[in-house]
């Protein structure tokens, strides 16, 4: 893996910004784009800026052709049997929504999820309890920050209807042993759906190996677009989900007094879509999956090795997670004694031009229940330098050094 040749393809990182040249450590927020991807975009409003799906002229035949392209590259990506089985969204979140809401889940039915779900899963079920009556159980992690599959058989019964776990943890990094966790559901009659948001920029997806009903994931934390996310629904289970939002394009016909709603995915796609997101997002599966995942897992592991030894003997600093940097992937996060979150963040910002995420990072009920108040958190990904890890780490040191020492 090339990086300093994968660095030339983002503009932002060839530019200064306030004297330096960025160093961004937030990609488990959204990762930067490559020039692959805004040509893309660009060659859809320049091109072929139509409708997809409604007219018959050249511009939207044109329009149709390369979204259908697209999700052909997406059931690639993820070895879905079927293109058919993937379906446009705005984002991850969206896609988590339509399944959590759309499975008919009644008082009675319990859904199971891990102790760190984004609210993405999280709020969506709490609704759920809150308006239809259904029980949430959840997993609570081992001491040493993973999923405790033995905890996870205990809770499992008949009345679980739904297994929604989070692939890959956003804020330790951890990645799920999702083949054991759907093998177990399944034997239980429960449909799981896995949040990959995660986990889909890094880690090889194999829908069919896992045997997954349902996974979410975002373009805009792999190298495409914002607003764009992908969903897949296996098979026929489609026809059995309830679309959130209903309009022009979700259906075939109307009455009066009825409607019929397209087939999967059509039917979760209403609207006018961003037919340039998805476009870009095409371009972006092309360019990581040339890089190949395997190669960008090791890089991201190799420089959190990097930080974790580099850091080891910083007494003042504490890792939020496992202390096994192979069991964190490409995220880093952490707290420094005396210092809050935010802090940490903002003088690396304003020291060093090292750009990362601090707070709770969209999972409060993770911090709330083991009483932090958050932490700093550094993700790398296919641009990041070990250069880049040195320069983090000494300045962390330096944090620490000035401001957690002594009682």
């Amino acid at each position: 893996m090339d990086v300093s040749k994968i660095r030339k393809d983002f503009a932002v990182l060839n530019k200064e910004i306030g004297g330096r040249v960025p160093i961004y450590f937030d990609n488990a927020c959204q990762t930067l784009r490559p020039r692959q991807v805004t040509e893309a975009v660009m060659e859809y409003y320049e091109s072929y800026p139509a409708c997809a799906g409604r007219s018959v002229h050249k511009l939207a035949t044109e329009v149709s052709l390369r979204c259908d392209a697209v999700r052909a590259r997406a059931a690639e990506y993820f070895n879905a049997e079927n293109p058919m089985e993937i379906a446009f969204t705005k984002n991850a979140t969206e896609g988590l929504n339509t399944v959590i809401f759309g499975s008919g889940l009644t008082k009675g039915d319990e859904v199971v999820t891990t102790d760190y779900e984004h609210n993405s899963v999280h709020v969506p079920v709490l609704e759920l309890v809150r308006t239809s009556g259904v029980r949430h159980r959840i997993v609570r992690s081992a001491k040493d920050g993973t999923f405790d599959i033995e905890a996870f058989e205990k809770i499992m019964t008949r009345k679980v209807k739904l297994v929604a776990m989070c692939f890959t943890s956003n804020v330790t990094g951890y990645t799920l042993p999702a083949r054991e966790v759907i093998d177990i559901a399944h034997s239980y009659g429960a449909k799981v759906l896995l949040d990959a948001a995660q986990a889909a920029p890094s880690r090889k997806i194999d829908v069919r190996a896992l045997g997954v009903d349902f996974l979410a994931a975002s373009a805009h934390k792999m190298c495409g677009p914002s607003g764009v996310g992908l969903l897949y629904v296996k098979g026929e289970l489609g026809e059995a989900i309830t679309p959130r939002i209903f309009g022009g394009h979700g259906v075939t016909d109307t009455d009066v007094a009825s409607f019929t709603l397209l087939p999967p995915p059509e039917r979760f796609e209403t609207g006018l879509q961003n037919y340039s997101g998805i476009v870009g997002t095409g371009a972006a599966l092309q360019y990581i999956s040339s890089i190949g995942l395997d190669e960008i897992l090791d890089h991201e592991i190799s420089l959190n090795k990097r930080i974790s030894h580099a850091l080891a003997d910083t007494d003042a600093v504490s890792i939020v997670g496992p202390s096994d940097p192979n069991l964190r992937g490409g995220l880093f996060s952490f707290n420094v004694k005396k210092l809050s979150a935010h802090d940490v963040a903002m003088i690396l910002d304003n020291s060093k031009n090292i750009m990362m995420r601090s707070g709770m990072h969209c999972c409060h009920t993770f911090f709330h229940m083991r009483r932090l108040d958050g932490c700093a958190r550094v993700s790398v990904y296919i641009y990041n330098t070990k250069d880049e890890v040195d320069i983090f780490t000494e300045a962390v040191k330096d944090l620490a050094n000035k401001f957690s020492s002594g009682s």
